[in-house]
């Protein structure tokens, strides 16, 4: 049972930024117990106005993005919002930034600067393509990095453009290298003579991570990769078939007992026992064979049926899944996947951040909020800054009004 504590409970972030990668760092990081302090500008993240918006102008998106985060409206461009940046960053364990290589240290607060004050500093940066290299001062965003890291050339089918998927993917995965990379680091300083270091996490490259075998392939078999529509080169089989109800399903026989049992239920009994196919290697051969055979099965019968015949013999099946199935799956409610926030006095639905900790959970305290809405506690509290300093800052446009 949890004691309320969480992991990362006494460590501060300064999380500077906008949009996505460097944000979902510290929605990760928040989660799991951090203290994270949002530095955005006066006019606030922009994915406060992306996509679909509440009643009060402010997208859905931000209200589970900015969760349990501080909010602090400060302008960096200005010499005042960078010393007070400054400041902040002294008080702090970690920071996080997803701004254009170089740009920081313009401001007198990047890494080297910092650490020499701090050396039990962490210093997280996100960017498209690194700190260094021929390309690092290239703009990267997730649609150009995917290209570039990999993805976008095995995904799709055979002679057609790449397919995007439909997320920001190469944000959401920097994210996630970025805190691993600072909760590594993390326990690395807690070492005797540990100290705080620099993190470069690049899009690409944390797209480039997911490239499994391709590179030894290539360089051991001068193999290159392509896309394979729905299925998965060298894997058979596993591909998605459509059924008699006009859905689809996804399954996955490439097991040799597996599939033994999956062309049985199919009807294709002949198959089970064809000793081409009794291996992975066989059925590569025979791919087209296979796939046509389950293909046929899958068109007279309905998606139930299909999934109801396969799960009896524990065959792997399922569905293709749109946010509305999620939301009323039991599974995904028994797993407690979704946590309720209450936006304007309604209850809005917000997805639980993973990994699943048995002692140490995490948890959403408050949902995204207004810009600025801890200035008082952060400005006054941390920085100790008094009443005449802060209405100077808002009349030189440095911070917003703390909202009502």
């Amino acid at each position: 049972m949890s004691d309320g504590q969480r992991p990362l409970e006494g460590i501060r972030v300064i999380e500077m930024g906008q949009l996505l990668a460097g944000p979902f760092t510290g929605t990760i990081l928040s989660y799991f117990g951090a203290e994270v302090i949002k530095v955005e500008p006066p006019t606030g993240d922009p994915i406060r106005g992306w996509r679909l918006l509440d009643e009060s102008g402010t997208s859905f998106w931000w209200r589970s993005l900015g969760r349990n985060k501080k909010s602090v409206s400060l302008d960096l461009k200005s010499e005042r919002g960078q010393q007070l940046a400054k400041e902040l960053i002294k008080t702090a364990d970690v920071v996080v930034e997803n701004f254009r290589p170089g740009l920081i240290e313009t401001w007198g607060i990047g890494p080297d600067e910092m650490r020499a004050e701090k050396p039990g500093l962490i210093y997280a940066r996100i960017s498209g393509y690194g700190q260094d290299g021929p390309y690092a001062s290239k703009p990267g965003y997730a649609s150009v990095t995917e290209g570039f890291g990999g993805f976008r050339y095995i995904n799709g089918e055979p002679g057609k453009p790449p397919i995007r998927t439909n997320i920001s993917m190469g944000d959401t995965l920097s994210a996630i290298h970025a805190a691993l990379g600072i909760a590594l680091a993390i326990i690395q300083r807690s070492k005797p003579g540990g100290e705080g270091q620099v993190i470069d996490v690049a899009l690409y490259e944390s797209i480039f991570n997911l490239m499994e075998g391709i590179v030894s392939e290539y360089d051991g078999g001068a193999a290159i990769r392509g896309p394979s529509g729905t299925t998965v080169t060298g894997i058979v089989p596993t591909n998605t078939y459509l059924c008699d109800d006009g859905k689809h399903v996804v399954i996955g026989g490439n097991g040799d007992s597996i599939f033994k049992r999956l062309m049985v239920v199919a009807g294709r009994s002949d198959m089970a026992e064809n000793p081409q196919m009794a291996d992975n290697s066989g059925r590569v051969i025979h791919q087209e064979e296979i796939d046509k055979a389950l293909s046929d099965w899958c068109a007279v019968h309905s998606s139930t049926h299909v999934i109801g015949a396969l799960e009896e013999v524990r065959v792997p099946v399922g569905p293709i899944y749109s946010v509305e199935d999620m939301v009323e799956d039991e599974h995904y409610n028994a797993r407690g996947m979704f946590e309720s926030v209450e936006i304007n006095g309604e209850p809005l639905k917000i997805p639980a951040i993973l990994p699943k900790m048995s002692s140490t959970p995490g948890r959403t305290d408050w949902p995204g909020g207004e810009i600025g809405s801890h200035n008082d506690e952060v400005l006054r509290g941390i920085l100790q800054l008094g009443d005449e300093d802060l209405a100077q800052l808002l009349e030189a446009g440095v911070i917003t009004a703390q909202p009502e």
